[in-house]
């Protein structure tokens, strides 16, 4: 990349160099700055500078800018999953369950990001350098669970991932779940403080008095033997880990079906049976929707209930109680 050359114009207090380049050389992130300085690229009046070092009107600074950092998750060609659309800036796809989204500790092949980046042709988003763990999860701006099957965007530049986020940040991002629960909750907005769990590392909770904010919108779509089970919509506002199921769990009283982090074994047997034969969480992302950040284009897409969701609701409304009581 070719050298650039900024002085510093009159107006302006005394900053730090990291500071004044991220103004200067917008939108490169304050990380990328401080990346560069640390790489020996950036010099001040002619001499390497470090970060912190304060630089006031007329300073020359020489700036070269470094390659973007590339991703260190293995490629897995053997990861499979649909693509839904593609386009040079993102794609969407279809998660099976079972899937891990992107490496982490004791997953670190075998993931989604490992599928996409052993795909012919695929571009790698640059990490991002403000998450400590961008190296294995380049283009992800949101997750869904490993269980938990359906719908996920992933970016394939550094613009598409910031624009993504920006509409996460904003919550104007359209997430509808569907999920089947042990008994049936009330169609109803749930709105709560959310966060880690005190007691336990592996999870979230609404039971807090300081928190992030979390909110679920649960419409009850379908019931089932006398209150026996329901199938729901979930349509999120915001995206806390966990959300959906620990709002019906918790705020509810109906977890998921097969939810082994936070339901409980079903009394009815039939539901019982079904959560065994089903063997993984009964949650689906059936519904993403955003505004493509290079485009502008509103776009929407829908994923059907994968097979063993759809065997699941099959079986309710055939063998629990025929014909189904609609809400």
């Amino acid at each position: 990349m070719n050298m650039a050359r900024y002085v510093l114009a009159g107006g302006h207090e005394r900053e730090r160099v990291d500071k004044a380049l991220a103004r200067l050389c917008a939108p490169t992130s304050r990380a990328t700055i401080q990346r560069w300085i640390s790489e020996g690229r950036v010099r001040v009046l002619g001499n390497v500078c470090r970060p912190r070092d304060m630089v006031g009107p007329g300073t020359v600074i020489d700036v070269e800018p470094g390659p973007e950092p590339t991703s260190q998750a293995e490629p897995d060609a053997g990861v499979s999953f649909d693509v839904v659309h593609e386009d040079a800036h993102l794609i969407v796809v279809a998660k099976p369950a079972g899937v891990v989204v992107h490496p982490a500790r004791g997953h670190r092949r075998g993931t989604l990001v490992s599928g996409l980046i052993a795909r012919p042709g695929f571009t790698v988003a640059p990490a991002d350098e403000r998450d400590p763990e961008g190296k294995l999860r380049p283009g992800i701006v949101h997750r869904i669970d490993k269980d938990t099957s359906g719908l996920l965007v992933v970016a394939k530049d550094a613009a598409t991932r910031e624009g993504l986020k920006r509409q996460l940040a904003e919550h104007s991002v359209a997430r509808i779940y569907h999920a089947l629960t042990v008994g049936v909750p009330r169609s109803e907005r749930i709105e709560t403080l959310y966060g880690r769990h005190p007691r336990s590392r592996l999870r979230f909770t609404s039971r807090l008095e300081q928190g992030k904010r979390a909110v679920t919108n649960v419409r009850v779509l379908e019931t089932f033997d006398r209150g026996a089970a329901a199938w729901v919509e979930c349509r999120l506002e915001t995206g806390r880990t966990h959300q959906i199921r620990v709002h019906l769990s918790e705020r509810s009283g109906t977890p998921l079906i097969a939810d082994a982090l936070y339901g409980a074994q079903p009394s009815h047997p039939r539901v019982r049976a079904l959560a065994a034969q089903l063997g993984r969480h009964a949650l689906h992302a059936r519904t993403l929707g955003f505004v493509h950040p290079i485009t502008g284009e509103r776009m929407s897409f829908d994923s059907e209930l994968p097979d063993d969701m759809r065997a699941a609701l099959a079986a309710l409304r055939a063998e629990l109680d025929a014909p189904p009581m609609r809400r």
